[in-house]
């Protein structure tokens, strides 16, 4: 029988680089976005996508609900092999923050299939697609931080590892921290790119009431600025500042720094 790798948000920021390095090793996929008719919000455009695949790469979806309901169909239609995205100090997390993450966290575990999760911190390429990349163009990043460090992780170091997790035995049950091999402070961070880019960018230090205040003055939801605002107290408190060796250690190479991101980025 054939190997089928189901891809969730294969268009995404991490999802579109698991489909390349899949690909590149000859895996046989299916990529499930919007664009191909995938719909969390619609239980019946899972079941084809579920039908007949092997392995799946998934990410929480906005629904908690939705995560159970997911996993119990897969596991109905057969699939054998789980990994999940998820974040990094979840453990650390209030239950009422990222209540989607901890939903998948808590099906995936719940279920018969072989699981592994893949717990990362911020992306080095949340500088540069989406997230924070506008106020970096526009020169004048502001956000609720400190001096605390952050070991950025790059997007394809955790693309490498699904794959592997994906395709190989022996990370069933397994809970990997995914990070960079050092902490950079956001002041560092910035500044390193405003040099590569030879233009100046402002690191602006909110306060959490303010951050909160700027995310609903975009549009933002109440619940996603309290999630977000929860992320980046669990980052000041240090509880995401230590770097792990899980992408050295499974990839048997470095894991991928900010500078060599930062070189190869912002050119």
């Amino acid at each position: 029988m054939t190997e089928e790798i189901l891809v969730l948000g294969a268009t995404g920021k991490t999802g579109r680089r698991v489909v390349r390095t899949l690909e590149a090793a000859g895996a046989t996929l299916r990529k499930a976005s919007r664009a191909t008719g995938f719909d969390w919000n619609d239980q019946a455009t899972w079941k084809p996508f579920l039908h007949g695949a092997t392995a799946a790469y998934v990410i929480a979806p906005e629904d908690p609900a939705a995560a159970h309901q997911f996993v119990e169909l897969a596991a109905a239609a057969g699939l054998r092999r789980l990994v999940l995205l998820s974040g990094r100090g979840l453990d650390k997390t209030p239950p009422d923050v990222f209540r989607s993450m901890h939903a998948a966290e808590k099906a995936v575990r719940a279920s018969d299939l072989d699981w592994t999760i893949l717990r990362a911190n911020n992306f080095n390429q949340n500088f540069s697609e989406e997230i924070w990349q506008p106020e970096i163009e526009a020169g004048r990043l502001s956000l609720p931080v400190d001096d605390t460090p952050e070991p950025f992780v790059d997007v394809q170091d955790i693309a490498e590892v699904a794959a592997l997790t994906l395709t190989t035995d022996g990370h069933q049950g397994q809970t990997y921290d995914l990070t960079g091999p050092e902490g950079v402070t956001f002041t560092e961070a910035v500044s390193k790119i405003a040099t590569a880019t030879a233009r100046p960018i402002e690191l602006v230090k909110l306060t959490p009431a303010e951050y909160r205040e700027a995310l609903l003055a975009q549009g933002a939801p109440e619940e996603v600025a309290t999630e977000l605002n929860g992320m980046f107290e669990a980052m000041r408190k240090g509880h995401l500042a230590t770097p792990t060796d899980d992408i050295a250690r499974l990839l048997n190479r470095p894991a991928t720094s900010f500078d060599t991101y930062v070189a190869e980025t912002w050119r």
